[in-house]
């Protein structure tokens, strides 16, 4: 009965070790999206810069920070929620000349692979969705830290900023005149473990 059973447990050993091998231990974090912005800034008529946000962000990510490299992060704006701090000036942003907000009413980024680079530094790339175009992009994510928040949350929050041309997503109204192609996005990100 016992050599049985010792039979049995030895060849199962090598089926769960590989169970336990392949299961990502990363913890699932939803976007708190009064603690996260995405914003930009653009430059107007080479003379300074004109910055903008979206108001309405949403997305979630997996996270372990003994394993940044499963990472995983999905976030979401709505083109509708653009907020340059003049009314006239945002609803020209969301006609069909940049944002389209109607036809087009978000903008995604979705993770395909993270390395890292150094303690907090990573580099991440993904899919980015801009007016019904997806390109693939590479940005350095940092990440700001983890703490307990209020009552029993627990908190991780991660920052990246990056430029885009954005022509490659067909948004080329004024490029090169009044303002300029290349556009500064950051993005930061505050999770509470769900």
């Amino acid at each position: 009965m016992t050599a049985r059973f010792s039979l049995v447990v030895t060849a199962l050993l090598p089926i769960f070790a590989a169970a336990g091998a392949s299961e990502v231990l990363a913890d699932a974090y939803k976007v708190d999206k009064t603690h996260s912005s995405i914003t930009f800034r653009i430059k107007h008529f080479r003379a300074s810069y004109c910055y903008g946000r979206f108001n309405q962000v949403k997305g979630s990510f997996d996270f372990d920070p003994a394993a940044p490299e499963s990472m995983s992060l999905e976030i979401e704006a709505k083109a509708k929620s653009l907020d340059t701090n003049d009314s006239k000036r945002d609803k020209h942003l969301k006609s069909p000349d940049f944002f389209n907000a109607k036809e087009f009413p978000k903008m995604t980024f979705k993770s395909t692979s993270v390395k890292k680079l150094e303690d907090k530094l990573f580099e991440m790339t993904g899919d980015m969705t801009l007016l019904g175009t997806t390109k693939s992009i590479t940005v350095q994510l940092e990440h700001v830290g983890s703490g307990k928040g209020m009552g029993d949350s627990y908190l991780t929050g991660f920052v990246t900023t990056f430029k885009i041309k954005r022509s490659d997503f067909g948004m080329d109204f004024m490029v090169g005149k009044a303002l300029s192609d290349e556009v500064e996005v950051t993005v930061a990100i505050e999770g509470a473990r769900q």
